[in-house]
């Protein structure tokens, strides 16, 4: 099986299982409802702690603690999210009879927070540095900053769900996950690609369509009309995304840690997805 035909196929097997489930794509939703609270919790007192002097802004203090504040708890609804999606998406894979509920996922979720909390840090510290250097270094910092943030990606993708399914820590977890990743390396960047992919081709789509029928009908309203409709078909699109995503990703871990592949992706030649090293 190709890299292409591989992709598509575990991009069929995690629709399917999301045709089955799709209560799974409540998580994804909650988050972005989330976030936006949260935005507005920080964000909105940041702003009156600018002071505006000669038409530039000049952050304080309070704005860095609030902007800081508002980085970490938006890691960490994010990740508290997924988690809750990971932990129900796994209920669907086992197939023993188990359905995957909202409020069992953020049970799940909620009774691994302190380690979701640290993985928020964690996370979020690595993107702060990442950015950092790349903002310094410039052109070699972006490639400096690619490089160590894909080999981050690579050996920290299973973080989530052995946390959340073995019930460890952050230290444990990361541990974990590299060992998982050396133990059998594959081509996880083919499903994970190829669902970014299909993203991208939505969204692309969605937005040829509604926009070359705004320009085509005529008329500011009607193109205000299209702006706004594209705009709510990227959020559907990245929903999509989102939970197809955290459904593969649980697929991956129980084959990686267990050596079981889900009925659903019965059709996938793991054997060639993850090749021992």
């Amino acid at each position: 099986m190709g890299r292409l035909a591989r992709s598509f196929a575990l991009f069929s097997a995690s629709l399917k299982v999301l045709r089955a489930h799709k209560g799974l794509a409540w998580f994804p939703v909650l988050a972005g409802i989330a976030g936006l609270l949260v935005a507005g919790v920080f964000l909105t007192p940041a702003f009156f702690t600018v002071h505006l002097e000669a038409e530039h802004f000049r952050p304080t203090a309070g704005t860095y603690v609030l902007l800081g504040a508002f980085y970490l708890v938006s890691a960490f609804v994010t990740i508290f999210f997924n988690a809750a999606l990971i932990s129900q998406a796994d209920v669907a894979l086992r197939g023993d009879g188990g359905m995957p509920g909202v409020g069992a996922g953020l049970a799940a979720a909620g009774r691994r927070w302190p380690a979701l909390l640290g993985w928020s840090g964690v996370s979020a510290t690595v993107s702060v540095v990442l950015r950092t250097i790349e903002e310094r270094l410039g052109f070699l910092g972006s490639i400096i900053s690619g490089l160590i943030g894909m080999a981050w990606r690579f050996t920290t993708y299973l973080v989530l769900p052995v946390v959340v399914l073995e019930g460890v820590g952050v230290k444990a977890g990361v541990k974990r996950s590299v060992e998982l990743f050396r133990r059998a390396w594959g081509e996880n960047v083919a499903g994970t690609a190829g669902l970014g992919l299909v993203g991208f081709l939505l969204t692309f789509a969605g937005y040829v369509v509604l926009l070359g029928a705004g320009f085509l009908l005529g008329g500011t309203a009607t193109l205000f009309v299209a702006v706004g409709l594209a705009i709510v078909w990227t959020l559907l699109v990245a929903v999509f995304t989102t939970t197809l995503s955290g459904i593969y990703q649980t697929a991956l871990y129980r084959y990686a840690a267990e050596g079981v592949v889900p009925g659903e992706f019965a059709s996938v030649d793991f054997s060639e997805a993850f090749r021992q090293r």
